[in-house]
């Protein structure tokens, strides 16, 4: 095929705009180009073995290449390698009617953008030409390096491996009549949380079989042979056989090579054109019989085995990356690009097609572009103890006694958990909701249809909750602090994501528990309360929230504020120990607003005043205050609870999101709760989270925070070990105002 660089003629779209190289006329075209495979008023083509429908699906599948390869080589930046190695599967998906398609892998964004550009979806941001596409390619509020749920269209983000599957099978959970496709790289199979992610939801739910895994087998990684490259095609099969996969379609480029190319790995456009199309109806029959295998029950996957870069400008790991030197001008992407190039009339067919396949536009048909229905809860059963109550109460039952009425009220509620809920104090959400489990069995409160998944993987529990809170279902993820930190990365790219969506949605919900402090006979291995500085660092995105209720009455509150919001990852940190009352509801609500409340306050001839996150951290608090007022020196016990609000606006970036919340403390309130002549902040996990206070803060200050875990008989033993005890307290709060 030959290509010519474009002249600017009536006949030639607008969309086209932009595109470099035009090719010389196709083989056939006149037989199987005339008239679009996906007719007027369908949504898919009608037979995959329809010759016009093969033809078709491999123009659709170069448009694909050579979009990628120019709007990347329009930056010299971005990954075309990866999705050009199975262009075939993606246009047979979205040929078949399937637009809704997830990935897992971030590196096949300029791809995803190419396919939501063709279909029309990128015009809701305002991109009409392909000259457009280029422009905003990895630019701010443009088409950004990997996948977001910004761009109009696309389902779910993808950066950090591991991830697409939970929004696949998300989806899949929420949306059981459709089919959710996910793509997923070779690279990443050679880690073992992906097969074992599936294997724990399938024995979960054995009905959701409606996602697609499909592998992009292309013996590559990013910058080396992928660690599966050497599995024989037999191996490859006995691999998804073995994790549990009833039906496995695979189709091997290799098997249709008259170029005689060495390797176990080939790449198709270099067949012949004959050849080409048998490859790419051996795809779209493939994606046909998986994608109904899915919808019908089997646990299925899909496997396209081509070379890495098939149809670029490089091969192999070669191919991943663009560099600086590869520019449009650059000889080699030039021959690319021409060597790919498509006549105008089978750019317009290719738009045609794309535009009528599911029903229009991903922008206009996938599922997370409408708000998902929810029940209303109506009012929570909250109940409210007495300051001073002479029975301590353990926070996190508390809750659990909430969690369960909204999961009974919401049938479509979900519980994740991997480290059991009966260890946090929260036996009362299993005994109500069930964990799902296929052995029903009442003393473990376990049975086929719960509401509460537990596989023994941070990873999973996170990546589940927080995927079904971004298709916009409510869910909560429970977890020991100490693990946590193992399911963080989905939780962080879910909370972003948020921050971006073009709908509400309610907000990503977690309760750790077990904190450090609480975990003394077990060691330092289950004490890690620096994810706290996690979470102080995403404070500043604008919708994170971690709240830290100091009782049983506040964390009830908590709780139900985080539950009527939208868009946002809202962190409750809770001990599962009884502890005394200090709250009303009322202030509960007021310091969320403010950010803090205070809990105790007594005049003297100095003012000192202690900012404390966190419940059991009050313990020493209150015995320090107790000898200073002995002394005379006045004390103000602060509970800090919704530590955002504690900021000033410019530290935060909360306008630029979605579901915007621009509720800070102001400077005079700031001055009437921590005001003294000196502040010493107390925090049992790390001390950036007290970082707003100390910020705004013009006294003399100090903090008091974990330093390192150790083995202990007590929570006093342990904070004695990290400095947080009264003698220390209050010795520091003497030198402070003397």
């Amino acid at each position: 095929m030959t290509a010519t660089t474009p002249k600017a003629t009536s006949a030639t779209a607008s969309f086209c705009e932009g595109i470099q190289y035009f090719g010389a006329a196709i083989p056939n075209f006149d037989t199987y180009g005339k008239t679009p495979a996906i007719g007027k008023g369908s949504v898919a083509i009608a037979d995959p073995t329809d010759a016009s429908a093969v033809y078709q699906t491999l123009l659709y599948a170069d448009a694909l290449r050579y979009l990628t390869l120019q709007i990347t080589g329009s930056k010299a930046s971005g990954h075309p390698g990866g999705f050009a190695s199975q262009a075939e599967a993606y246009a047979a998906l979205v040929m078949l009617g399937y637009k809704n398609i997830i990935t897992e892998v971030g590196h096949h964004a300029p791809g995803f953008y190419s396919a939501m550009f063709l279909d029309r979806s990128l015009e809701d941001m305002g991109i009409f030409t392909v000259q457009q596409l280029r422009d905003r390619f990895r630019e701010k509020h443009g088409l950004l390096g990997h996948l977001s749920g910004y761009i109009p269209g696309i389902l779910a983000p993808a950066g950090p491996l591991g991830q697409g599957e939970h929004f696949a099978m998300a989806a899949a959970l929420l949306h059981k009549d459709k089919l959710f496709p996910f793509t997923v790289g070779d690279g990443g199979l050679g880690e073992p949380y992906i097969m074992s992610g599936m294997a724990h939801f399938h024995t979960a739910y054995p009905g959701a079989t409606n996602f697609l895994p499909v592998l992009v087998w292309n013996g590559y990684s990013q910058e080396h042979h992928s660690m599966v490259s050497l599995k024989t095609n037999a191996e490859m099969l006995a691999y998804w056989q073995g994790n549990g996969f009833e039906e496995v379609v695979l189709i091997d480029a290799k098997e249709f090579d008259d170029k005689n190319q060495s390797g176990d790995y080939v790449d198709s456009t270099a067949f012949s054109f004959e050849q080409r199309l048998a490859f790419t109806k051996a795809v779209l029959e493939g994606i046909d019989k998986a994608a109904r295998s899915a919808l019908g029950g089997k646990l299925t996957a899909f496997i396209i085995k081509q070379l890495k870069g098939a149809g670029v400008h490089a091969r192999g790991a070669k191919s991943h990356n663009l560099y600086a030197k590869d520019t449009l001008d650059s000889p080699h992407i030039i021959d690319a690009l021409k060597t790919r190039a498509l006549p105008q009339e089978a750019w317009q067919l290719v738009r045609t097609n794309c535009e009528r396949a599911g029903g229009g536009p991903a922008a206009k048909t996938v599922v997370t572009e409408f708000e998902l229905p929810l029940p209303e809860l109506g009012q929570l059963p909250l109940e409210e103890y007495a300051i001073g109550d002479e029975h301590p109460k353990v926070s996190t039952t508390s809750m659990g006694r909430l969690v369960a009425h909204v999961g009974q009220t919401d049938p479509g509620y979900l519980v994740t958990n991997a480290d059991g809920n009966e260890a946090s104090g929260i036996a009362n959400i299993n005994q109500a909701l069930k964990i799902i489990h296929p052995t029903t069995d009442d003393l473990y409160n376990q049975a086929p249809g719960g509401q509460v998944y537990e596989p023994l993987s941070e990873d999973a529990c996170a990546g589940l909750a927080a995927g079904l809170a971004l298709m916009g279902s409510r869910t909560l993820w429970c977890s020991y602090e100490s693990f946590a930190i193992n399911g963080l990365p989905i939780w962080q790219t879910v909370t972003q994501a948020m921050a971006e969506l073009r709908r509400p949605t309610p907000s990503t919900i977690t309760l750790f528990t077990a904190g450090a402090l609480e975990q003394g006979r077990n060691g330092w291995t289950h004490q890690r309360p620096e994810i706290e500085a996690y979470f102080a660092a995403m404070m500043r995105n604008g919708n994170v929230f971690p709240l830290f209720p100091p009782d049983a009455n506040s964390i009830q509150v908590c709780y139900e504020w985080g539950l009527n919001t939208k868009n946002k990852g809202v962190v409750i940190t809770a001990s599962k120990s009884p502890l005394p009352i200090h709250t009303t509801f009322e202030q509960t609500r007021q310091a969320l607003q403010d950010g803090a409340v205070v809990l105790h306050e007594v005049e003297g001839s100095k003012k000192v005043v202690f900012a404390v996150i966190g419940d059991m951290t009050l313990m020493p608090v209150f015995e320090a205050a107790a000898f200073l007022e002995t002394e005379g020196i006045g004390v103000k016990i602060v509970s800090v609870v919704n530590p955002r609000r504690l900021y000033r606006q410019s530290d935060v970036a909360w306008d630029t999101c979605s579901e915007p919340d621009g509720g800070f403390l102001d400077d005079a309130k700031f001055e009437a709760l921590f005001g003294g002549d000196a502040l010493i902040g107390v925090t049992g996990g790390a001390a950036g989270m007290l970082e707003p206070i100390m910020l705004r803060s013009n006294c003399k200050r100090d903090t008091f925070a974990w330093k390192r875990g150790e083995t202990t008989a007590s929570a006093g033993e342990l904070m004695a070990f990290n400095g947080l005890t009264a003698e220390a307290l209050t010795k520091r709060a003497i030198e402070l105002v003397h």
